[in-house]
């Protein structure tokens, strides 16, 4: 067979196409007109010639055999070209400024995230062959962005439109972000709190087990609006009833029937989470435990938490990764955070004022995600 990386080649003639067919970058006079879109080939002058080398180069290495260096060659192309893909919107867009005064808005053009995200799962691709280790996995997708980064702070992408209406909007941005954050840490504390007893019960009591899950998958089918809103009416009447309710914060609408709908959320994956992991302890273990003399509460804090506590760590990951999402949502009833960025834009029709509000929250899902599986893989090879 001639292809010996079939996955490469696909991805490789999806950046061509990505490339040819669509849009890089969008330029219009002012945020109030729509613009029109500029294709990657006006671009390429000059230098910028030769920014298709590294994708041709990598399409190259799908004829050939894939090992670990050619993997890792392949990691290295990959970031060169989503590195310049980056580096020539920036350049585009301060000449664009350049020419048309302060007004003009340039953002990224459906061809560049199209691009951009196949050049991200070239990288993993090539970094999933590289190597098995989780660890090195995160720190090497992790490293992918720090070229982007030195571009962001040496000031290469402040006339693209995006950063501009972050500039335009710092302090709400960091408003927002400490709000998403007492979002996640207010809703992990409590559910887990709650999430990991509640899980025990279910483990050791097979009469309350049936009516726990049940309780909690129709919670969990219940959409998020309309959870949030039945909300509204009790906390309302409480805050009403006790003023001093009222004066710490609580009512309808705002951070606490938010915090209350995102921990009900998070309370059947932790459940179930701590239920499998306690279900994989070793009946001998518990034995041999109780042999020991240990009593009951010894044995659930030193010996069945400890061997379970990969797969609880996963199911606060799933929590914590559903939390950052849903809490987009919490801002219809006035909790802040991102969600009341992109609410603004899509109110506003203000796409890069959306993606200001949408790129952080996926960002600190990443995070959050990564930060977990690093240290369930920890936890795993010290086992071993």
């Amino acid at each position: 067979m001639l292809v010996k990386n079939p996955v490469l080649l696909t991805l490789f003639i999806l950046l061509l196409a990505a490339g040819l067919l669509l849009p890089f970058v969008n330029y219009a006079p002012n945020r109030l007109m729509s613009g029109r879109g500029i294709g990657l080939e006006e671009l390429l002058t000059g230098y910028w010639l030769w920014l298709p080398v590294p994708a041709l180069l990598a399409g190259a290495l799908c004829f050939i055999t894939p090992s670990r260096p050619l993997s890792v060659a392949v990691t290295i192309l990959a970031e060169l070209l989503l590195f310049c893909l980056v580096a020539l919107a920036g350049s585009t867009a301060a000449r664009l400024a350049g020419q048309g005064g302060y007004l003009v808005r340039t953002s990224f053009g459906s061809g560049f995230w199209l691009m951009a995200a196949l050049c991200l799962l070239m990288a993993a691709d090539a970094i999933g062959r590289a190597t098995a280790s989780h660890a090195l996995r995160v720190l090497a997708n992790a490293q992918l962005w720090l070229p982007l980064a030195l571009l962001l702070m040496a000031g290469r992408l402040d006339e693209l439109s995006l950063l501009k209406e972050y500039a335009n909007r710092q302090q709400v941005f960091q408003a927002a972000l400490g709000e998403h954050l007492t979002l996640l840490f207010g809703t992990l504390a409590p559910a887990i709190l709650i999430g990991i007893p509640l899980g025990f019960i279910c483990h050791h009591s097979a009469r309350w087990r049936p009516a726990l899950f049940s309780t909690l998958n129709i919670i969990q089918t219940i959409p998020a609006i309309a959870l949030f809103g039945l909300l509204i009416a009790p906390l309302s009447g409480l805050s009403a009833a006790w003023p001093w309710l009222r004066d710490a914060g609580i009512g309808g609408i705002g951070l606490a029937p938010a915090l209350i709908a995102l921990v009900l959320y998070a309370l059947l994956p932790l459940v179930r989470s701590v239920h499998a992991g306690l279900q994989q302890v070793p009946a001998e273990v518990i034995e041999t435990a109780l042999g020991m003399g240990m009593t009951r509460p010894q044995i659930f804090l030193r010996v069945e938490v400890p061997l379970a506590l990969p797969m609880i760590l996963s199911g606060i990951r799933i929590i914590a990764v559903q939390t950052v999402g849903m809490g987009m949502v919490a801002a219809l009833i006035g909790a802040g955070g991102f969600g009341a960025l992109m609410f603004q834009g899509l109110l506003s029709s203000a796409l890069e004022l959306v993606l200001l509000g949408v790129i952080p929250a996926i960002a600190l899902a990443v995070v959050v995600d990564q930060l977990f599986k690093l240290i369930v893989s920890f936890l795993h090879q010290v086992r071993q």
